[in-house]
């Protein structure tokens, strides 16, 4: 190769580069590609990491409204479950929300069950079908001159070779440790983090599922929960000391104390198997405000983060790649930036409203650090037990949650 062409090798461009293949980066890059639109996606990882990589399953229902405008929801038809009923058990007994018939007015709404890796498996193989560009194996390094008219995105090819990506656009959904968020200048944005002082120890099961609702088991001992994925497979979390590794514990030591505190003795026994995967959870959250600098852009994780509790997550992403697919074609097909103006206000207001509920969600299943609001824990765990209680009894309670657990 002429030392010309290999300086043309070293540089490639795209009216949009899209960092990242989570659901936030696959939906954006699907979307703009069928707008006709020239992107392309980069992503460190392997095309079997990608597709594989488990993360949550609940998929709100105007998430799988958006999936449907685009034609992106075959596989969720195919192979999701509806599910529209939780379960609360706690030392007063157990209580069931049908918040599927709850809130919205009376319309209710349910999740879809369908765990991440296929919703991206399925994203993945509609984009490739389709003649959409993507690298794999390619880090992204840093984004540049985001505040020009012309930003570059270095990478690092699978040969090591140093790449300069030109755009338009930049994207970033490469999680809150990429590098968008790494190239923000200092005091262009404000960085907002909380941290639950809680930890899950998160467990993926080859068991069915032991009960016909998603499962809050509210204990002395710690929060657990119970999450169908599949017929034969099931998510377990375990409220955990922070600090002990995932692996401290045998199997059946994590199995006899998801039993205490899911009250097995009360309600029926678990259906045991063997764990597939173990991952530990701080629960935090943070926000970046504005989610926009110049010609870069933030969505999905790199945008925000939330904690587990309510599952908010992947639902966010999706309605924001929507919100920025719509702003970044209008702007580059009739010159239109009012979309690309208020991205960031937008999505920050469904941000802001999914954090304090999962803020509320997560006060309501853990007992708080003693120090919390300069009261002790006996005190908290009243104030918890009340909540709950409410929760069972109270209609407009009711209404209240329902609308907001299925709410983006």
């Amino acid at each position: 190769m002429t030392e010309s062409q290999n300086s043309r090798a070293l540089r490639e461009s795209a009216d949009v580069i899209v960092l990242g293949a989570g659901p936030a980066g696959l939906v954006l890059a699907n979307l703009l590609h069928a707008a006709g639109i020239d992107c392309v996606l980069l992503e460190r990882a392997s095309p079997t990491h990608v597709r594989t990589r488990a993360r949550a399953g609940f998929l709100a229902p105007n998430t799988g409204r958006i999936l449907d405008r685009h034609g992106l929801a075959d596989g969720l038809h195919r192979r999701g479950t509806r599910h529209g009923t939780c379960e609360f058990r706690t030392r007063d007994g157990r209580f069931r929300l049908d918040y599927g018939a709850l809130g919205q007015g009376g319309r209710g709404g349910q999740h879809h069950v369908y765990p991440q890796q296929y919703l991206v498996a399925d994203l993945l193989t509609h984009y490739l079908d389709r003649g959409g560009r993507i690298r794999f194996h390619t880090e992204a390094l840093a984004v540049g001159d985001a505040d020009g008219t012309r930003p570059y995105v270095t990478t690092r090819e699978p040969d090591g070779r140093p790449t300069r990506w030109t755009a338009r656009y930049v994207a970033g959904c490469d999680g809150r440790h990429g590098a968008a968020r790494r190239s923000l200048p200092p005091g262009v944005v404000r960085r907002h983090h909380h941290d639950h002082g809680v930890t899950w120890l998160g467990l993926l099961a080859e068991a069915p599922p032991s009960l016909d609702a998603v499962g809050y088991a509210v204990h002395d001992r710690g929060f657990a929960g119970h999450m169908a994925r599949t017929p034969d497979i099931t998510r377990y979390y375990l409220q955990w000391q922070r600090g002990v590794p995932a692996d401290a514990w045998p199997e059946q030591r994590i199995w006899d104390e998801l039993d205490v505190r899911m009250r097995a003795a009360d309600h029926g026994p678990l259906h045991r198997g063997p764990f597939q995967e173990r991952g530990i959870f701080d629960l935090t959250c943070d926000v970046v405000e504005p989610l926009r600098h110049g010609s870069l852009f933030l969505a999905g994780d790199a945008a925000s983060l939330l904690a587990p509790a309510a599952a908010k997550g992947a639902n966010l992403a999706v309605l924001e790649a929507e919100i920025l697919a719509e702003a970044l074609t209008d702007a580059l097909t009739r010159g239109d930036t009012a979309g690309v103006d208020g991205y960031s206000d937008r999505c920050l207001e469904h941000i802001w409203r999914a954090q304090e509920f999962t803020g509320w969600m997560t006060r309501l299943l853990h007992a708080p650090p003693d120090a919390d609001e300069g009261a002790g824990p006996s005190f908290q765990a009243a104030l918890r037990r009340s909540r709950l209680a409410s929760l069972r009894t109270s209609r407009v309670h009711q209404e209240w949650f329902a609308e907001n657990y299925v709410g983006v």
